[in-house]
């Protein structure tokens, strides 16, 4: 099988994820775009910047579930996507020992997390949901094992 290149996961997230914004209003592409380059830094393979590239599509709802399960994509990446993907109503213990339990999963979520709690891009949230989001993104790197 010939799998999609590292180019076109990064153009099919660009796309899929075209028209939305992150919570401070900015192209939600830019979080993609740091999620993969920190996986990138970290010393990641092309399955897990591939991941990077898709790790919220399905959980936005940008890709559906039945469009990564027939993408042209190795397992791996599709495991580590799905380990990344938020069920709702889930707990966050369930979704971590899933991520710790998913190969290369570990260093997307751990780019994901150090992009989210970036401290610049904190600054712009209100008070209410900056307090918020650093307790949540704490906990999850705690769980995680991700601690500094």
């Amino acid at each position: 099988m010939t799998y999609l290149s590292l180019a076109e996961v990064e153009l099919i997230a660009r796309e899929a994820h075209a028209t939305q914004t992150d919570k401070a209003g900015r192209p939600y592409v830019e979080h993609l775009q740091a999620v993969a380059d920190g996986v990138r830094a970290r010393g990641g393979t092309d399955e897990q910047i591939a991941a990077a590239w898709l790790h919220d599509s399905v959980e936005d709802d940008a890709l559906s579930r039945a469009w990564l399960d027939a993408a042209a994509l190795p397992a791996a990446v599709k495991e580590m996507v799905l380990a990344v993907t938020k069920v709702t109503g889930e707990d966050t213990g369930t979704y971590t020992r899933r991520i710790l339990a998913t190969p290369g999963a570990l260093l997307v979520k751990e780019s994901d997390l150090a992009h989210n709690a970036d401290p610049g891009r904190l600054a712009v949230l209100d008070e209410a949901t900056r307090i918020r989001l650093t307790e949540k993104y704490a906990e999850v790197r705690r769980l995680l094992g991700l601690l500094r």
